[in-house]
């Protein structure tokens, strides 16, 4: 986390989804995509439990906050921080916070196959040869932008 806030504390950005070449500007577009995770970047894994699977033991959502958090705050040490009038990086990446609960917290409930956007998950399953879309009431509730 420390270093996805380099750019701001270096005033070269103004928020964390702007900072160039971060980890958190890459997890950021991923999901304003929609997208699980940012690919090849260590995943967010949830709550730890037994087994534990690989990755970090905590959600998306919670490490944005905690980045976009940590940012505001003023340090006497360094020159940028994140304007305190911004409003926060949930809402500036566009995230329906409702939707954002339900997809981190009960995900593989409403999915058990493909997971998309309509037009690329209706694209998939025609690729695939099946007469049907599954999933897509589902990803037309959830991966919407309200």
């Amino acid at each position: 986390m420390l270093f996805d806030l380099n750019p701001i504390r270096a005033k070269m950005a103004s928020t964390p989804e702007g900072s160039a070449h971060t980890s958190v500007q890459r997890r950021a577009k991923a999901a304003q995509l929609k997208q699980a995770q940012a690919t090849n970047l260590f995943p967010f894994v949830g709550n730890p439990r037994e087994p534990m699977p690989q990755g970090l033991p905590f959600e998306l959502k919670d490490y944005l906050e905690l980045v976009d958090m940590t940012g505001r705050m003023v340090r006497e040490d360094k020159r940028g921080d994140i304007d305190s009038g911004e409003s926060s990086i949930i809402q500036r990446l566009g995230i329906n916070e409702a939707q954002w609960l339900i997809l981190s917290s009960e995900f593989e409930r409403h999915f058990s196959g493909a997971v998309g956007q309509e037009s690329l998950l209706r694209q998939y399953h025609q690729h695939m040869g099946h007469k049907r879309t599954a999933g897509l009431s589902c990803s037309k509730r959830l991966l919407n932008r309200a």
